[in-house]
């Protein structure tokens, strides 16, 4: 049995930004393992940081921990404009995870925000609303990652049909979101050839999404896998940029395959700007210029 003590010595390391951040992280995820409106309350206190990566995990796992508590500072966090975009759209993301109706009417409100990853986000968690709405009384399948994700994965199990749904970008944003996480489910990263696996592992990029984290790591670490697919994972973990694929990338930097020591290097990079201040990716312009005084 845990004391409120001991939540109590968790939350303060959480809460100060003296702390290593590593440290603050580990805090995070305990509270999050606890549970309970203490948990709650010191995640809740943490939105004030200045690290948007911070801010985003706070919203992540307050979606996990599926607790309608977590509710309001929920709300307040992707109403507030000055927070940052990434951390903004977790929180909508979170609002979906946790799964309860009434904040499905903001969520529509916000699925026309003018940031188009919380509108994109807002947009997702409405139809995940519905579909529970819609699916009332039936169990929510358990895939075997242990994660609330933003959509059920989808009944289909032919790998090539779902693959068609996962490329095509006419297709809403919900159903190919169910399709990556069917694919995820069903091992998308061991099916069909290396082209196909290449593709997937492309895919899972773009949409950025930490479901995927798992399955990519484990693609990268496959060293009997072809080094094309092995690249695009690594490239996928740098667009990804959560601490996990930090670390799937940099047990790999001086791998034996030059093409996938070189893309871990490039994602390492692509992991700094993503959870950087930088503007942009593509900056050899501002790289030429001599910096403000």
């Amino acid at each position: 049995m845990v004391t409120e003590q001991e939540v109590e010595t968790v939350g303060r390391t959480l809460v100060d930004p003296q702390q290593p951040l590593q440290a603050r992280f580990r805090a995070l995820f305990t509270l999050r393992g606890l549970g309970g409106p203490e948990a709650i309350a010191w995640i809740s206190r943490t939105f004030g940081d200045d690290s948007a990566l911070l801010k985003h995990e706070l919203a992540y796992c307050l979606g996990q921990m599926q607790d309608s508590r977590a509710i309001p500072v929920l709300v307040d966090v992707l109403r507030d404009t000055r927070q940052e975009p990434m951390v903004r759209h977790e929180a909508g993301e979170a609002l979906g995870a946790i799964g309860n109706p009434e904040v499905l009417e903001l969520l529509k409100q916000y699925s026309t925000d003018p940031v188009i990853e919380v509108a994109e986000t807002c947009q997702l968690a409405v139809r995940r609303l519905e579909w529970l709405q819609q699916h009332s009384g039936e169990p929510v399948a358990q895939g075997p990652y242990l994660s609330v994700d933003p959509a059920p994965p989808a009944e289909e199990r032919d790998v090539g049909r779902l693959r068609e749904v996962l490329l095509d970008e006419a297709r809403p944003l919900f159903d190919r979101y169910r399709a990556m996480f069917a694919l995820r489910d069903a091992g998308g990263l061991r099916c069909g050839s290396a082209l196909f696996r290449h593709e997937i592992g492309y895919v899972l990029g773009q949409l950025q999404h930490e479901a995927a984290v798992p399955q990519l790591a484990a693609a990268l670490a496959r060293t009997a896998e072809s080094p094309m697919v092995r690249h695009e994972c690594a490239e996928a973990l740098g667009a990804i940029a959560r601490p996990a694929c930090l670390a799937a990338l940099r047990a790999h930097a001086a791998d034996a395959e030059r093409v996938v020591r070189e893309s871990c290097e490039v994602a390492l990079d692509m992991y700094e700007y993503e959870t950087g201040p930088a503007f942009q990716y593509a900056d050899g312009l501002e790289q030429l210029r001599p910096a403000r005084p």
